[in-house]
């Protein structure tokens, strides 16, 4: 997530060079065969262009707001999963005996829970561009910690080795760590350690959590669907090799001079299009590890804060800080 006040100009110029000098080229070569071989064939009448542009303008707002959707509930998700973490620190808090060891058990298996999350979320999909020429690029200005770090190694700090071995042979770490809070509550029960009552409350937030876990993977695991980006990716493309063409009548009416404005112009409408589109592309995975995510290593680490206090421990890890504006 960017958490300045707007991404730069030199950032988004950087970040749409590649695109920007072959616009520059598409338009360049029509206009300069025109102009010196008076290839007239070459002018498109503006009409059929604006039509297609207006196509072009509907579907690409149409995956903008789908990807924003996707991104604000992914947002709202984790929301919900702060609040429910908090609301089971204060349970465990009240409701577990603190002398049994249970209480710590309870809170780490929790802080395992969001650290197994994380690293799935985090794990790449076939679908996700952050493997693309202008986002591996940008990735050395921070950090990702779940593909730097090792998942055993942050589990060895919150559970014992056996239950450590267990989990890493499931292929969902997270959903086994649930399994094993419930299974730890019914126990407590049965020891009457617990009520029946706080053992209802509890396991209904476990519920929650293990909803909220749910709708994580369905976004990560269904992209934007793929005929819907196929085609606009075509649309937009067919706008932008149409759109010199169209610019060349429209500048010669003003005057044979005015037509090498076709260039710049080209380029810019072209720009305009072609960047609304990009900005759908880097905002409909919001797991994948770009600083467009929702920044869930941070999250994770404002629930460990707050867990690790209601335990009453002093050496409290510090909150994660933006790097280059960038949180992750």
């Amino acid at each position: 997530m960017h958490a300045g006040r707007h991404y730069s100009l030199r950032e988004l110029i950087v970040w749409t060079r590649r695109e920007t000098f072959v616009f520059l080229l598409l338009a360049t070569i029509p206009t300069l065969l025109h102009i010196y071989l008076g290839w007239a064939s070459l002018i498109i009448p503006w009409l059929p262009i604006a039509l297609v542009g207006t196509a072009v303008a509907f579907i690409t707002g149409f995956k903008n707001s789908a990807s924003y959707s996707r991104l604000w509930e992914a947002r709202q998700i984790w929301g919900a999963i702060v609040n429910d973490s908090r609301t089971w620190g204060l349970m465990v808090s009240n409701f577990v005996a603190p002398g049994s060891g249970a209480q710590r058990r309870l809170i780490y298996r929790h802080l395992a829970w969001l650290t197994a999350l994380r690293y799935q979320l985090r794990e790449p999909r076939s679908w996700e561009n952050t493997t693309r020429r202008h986002n591996v690029e940008y990735r050395k200005f921070y950090r990702i910690v779940e593909w730097e770090g090792d998942l055993r190694a942050e589990l060895e700090a919150l559970l014992d080795p056996a239950e450590i071995e267990f989990l890493l042979k499931n292929k969902n770490t997270a959903t086994q760590l649930i399994a094993m809070q419930s299974k730890e509550i019914r126990e407590l029960t049965v020891e009457r350690s617990l009520g029946e009552a706080p053992r209802l409350e509890m396991q209904h937030t476990l519920s929650l959590l293990l909803d909220s876990q749910g709708n994580c993977e369905r976004i990560k695991n269904f992209p934007y669907p793929r005929q819907f980006a196929t085609l606009n990716l075509l649309f937009v493309w067919l706008f932008i090799l149409m759109v010199p063409y169209g610019l060349l009548q429209e500048f010669e009416k003003i005057g044979a001079a005015f037509t090498w404005m076709t260039i710049p112009a080209a380029v810019v409408v072209c720009w305009v299009f072609h960047t609304m589109d990009k900005i759908g592309d880097a905002s409909e995975n919001p797991f994948s590890g770009s600083p467009n995510d929702v920044p869930i290593t941070s999250l994770s680490r404002v629930i460990e804060i707050d867990l690790r206090e209601m335990l009453g421990e002093r050496e409290i890890p510090a909150p994660i800080q933006p790097v280059n504006n960038i949180l992750m």
